[in-house]
């Protein structure tokens, strides 16, 4: 799977996470490997963007390679074991990362 693809699944995936209790969230994705890349995904005012940039006055970043990542949102690797075990890492607000987590369920 290229970046793209991973983008454009996260963003067909947005149409369905439940951000009603939700005022804001802004996190980063910082995908490793092969073919690395960065998105965002902000929750404001209950509606959800999904863009490919830099988020500078984000809640956290997350850096996953991306088959682990694709595993965590197709809900095969737990966010919390994926951090206990280094595969996920956070910078930021931890809270918030697992508030992403929960809308990536």
């Amino acid at each position: 799977m290229t970046f793209n693809e991973l983008l454009e699944k996260v963003r067909g995936m947005s149409d369905r996470a439940d951000v009603s209790n939700t005022d804001f969230l802004a996190v980063q994705i910082n995908i490793t490997g092969d073919d690395p890349g960065v998105f965002y995904v902000e929750v404001k005012d209950h509606n959800i963007s999904i863009e490919p940039y830099e988020y500078n006055d984000r809640n956290c970043a997350i850096t996953m390679n991306m088959n682990d990542f694709n595993k965590l949102i197709d809900g095969k690797l737990d966010p919390v074991v994926a951090f206990t075990i280094g595969k996920l890492k956070v910078d930021g607000d931890i809270g918030k990362a697992l508030e992403f987590a929960k809308l990536v369920k």
